[in-house]
């Protein structure tokens, strides 16, 4: 589909979605950002529903402002995905043990190291730029330096909610790893802090909702929380990238005969914001729940735990800013899932699925998502698929 266009106070609302079956709280949301002074565009991606600030699935360019709750708690979360030599043919009947082994090697929940990865340790990494990026930890917000010992030990680490490791088949059998975190508890104290901070100055006191404060350009806070949020950002790649590192690690050791070998990764951020230019303007574009889908650009959409995920690249479509959703997004919260399904639905939905089965990820059932195709099929102007996949193990904090 292309997009449906909706009116809004400052820009129109551009929606890969039906208007209709978008949540009223979440429809109420988009027009309330579509209200800021600083907006220049507004786009909505087929698995938008509501969020806490800003709506999931929402593109967000503004001029000379950026909005931190827009970003989300979890700055620079995203996905990591690599094709892998293995072919389904070398997986054993039984997953198990290969599910025991990624969880001994990264902590889930909120697990953490005991004592820091050195990345020359890790499987295709090294130390190089490890120094500069921690240094630049000095330079982050006071509110969060007391932190820095458990943000070392953090790193490479999942955390819980929708964040996975999964192994995937594509349609050919061959293996994928595929992986899905952001900044841990660092980044969440870093948007908590600002939030705040936002939320104080002068510009935000009549604003439609105080959950969309902003920062302004060339004022000190806007440069404390750029330099944070870009730090974050980084951060959470980082993360992503000692996760890959010790999966690829468990994967070598466990299909050792195999002699396991990794094309390219592919990595995205879903909750950040980027410095872009569109229609002769310097935007500051802020994707919460969005990828990157400039012309030629690999991204990664997953679906839920017991459906599977899609490799794209994207179109370079200026009229969603270059971006394509992130996932399949929520058709029902959290508490409306745990009241609604049980266990035994959990199982029967994630059936074939090596993974966690019980009442703690009960939240994390299937039907508690949209389907996945649909949602592909309503953005093919955004997206190209390269490949579909399928997971057979996944590993949930």
């Amino acid at each position: 589909m292309s997009y449906v266009e909706v009116p809004g106070a400052k820009v129109p609302i551009r929606m890969w979605a039906d208007p209709a079956s978008v949540e009223d709280v979440a429809m109420r949301q988009l027009h309330n950002v579509a209200t800021l002074p600083w907006i220049k565009g507004l786009a909505v991606m087929p698995d938008v529903h509501f969020g806490k600030g800003a709506t999931v699935g929402s593109v967000i360019a503004m001029r000379g402002a950026v909005c931190p709750a827009a970003v989300g708690v979890d700055i620079g979360c995203g996905m990591s995905a690599v094709k892998s030599s293995l072919t389904a043919n070398d997986l054993p009947g039984d997953l198990s043990r290969l599910r025991s082994r990624i969880e001994q090697a990264i902590p889930v929940g909120r697990g953490m190291h005991d004592d820091a990865v050195d990345p020359d340790r890790v499987y295709g990494l090294s130390s190089k730029g490890w120094d500069d990026f921690w240094g630049e930890f000095d330079g982050v917000a006071d509110a969060v330096k007391f932190r820095r010992e458990r943000a070392t030990k953090q790193m490479g680490t999942l955390g819980s909610g929708n964040h996975f490791i999964e192994f995937c088949l594509d349609e050919s059998g061959s293996v994928w790893l595929m992986l899905h975190s952001g900044s841990r508890n660092i980044g969440k104290e870093l948007a908590d802090f600002h939030i705040g901070q936002a939320q104080k100055l002068p510009h935000n006191q009549n604003l439609i909702d105080r959950d969309l404060a902003v920062f302004i350009a060339d004022t000190p806070p806007m440069a404390d929380y750029r330099n944070d949020l870009f730090w974050a950002q980084e951060y959470a790649k980082r993360n992503r990238a000692i996760m890959m590192g010790l999966l690829k690690e468990v994967v070598r050791k466990e299909f050792r005969k195999a002699k396991v070998t990794f094309e390219p990764e592919i990595s995205c951020h879903h909750n950040y914001v980027s410095e872009e230019h569109y229609e002769g303007m310097d935007l500051l574009v802020t994707r919460k729940g969005a990828i990157r889908a400039g012309a030629g650009e690999y991204g990664i959409i997953p679906g839920s735990m017991g459906t599977g995920s899609y490799i794209v690249k994207g179109l370079g479509n200026e009229k969603s800013f270059n971006s394509a959703s992130h996932g399949a997004g929520r058709k029902m919260s959290r508490n409306a899932a745990k009241r609604r399904f049980t266990a035994r639905d959990l199982e029967d939905q994630t059936r074939g699925v090596e993974c966690r089965k019980d009442s703690g990820v009960v939240d994390e059932i299937p039907a508690a998502y949209k389907p996945i195709e649909q949602v592909i099929e309503q953005q093919r102007d955004l997206v190209e698929v390269v490949a579909k996949l399928k997971q057979v193990v996944c590993v949930k904090g």
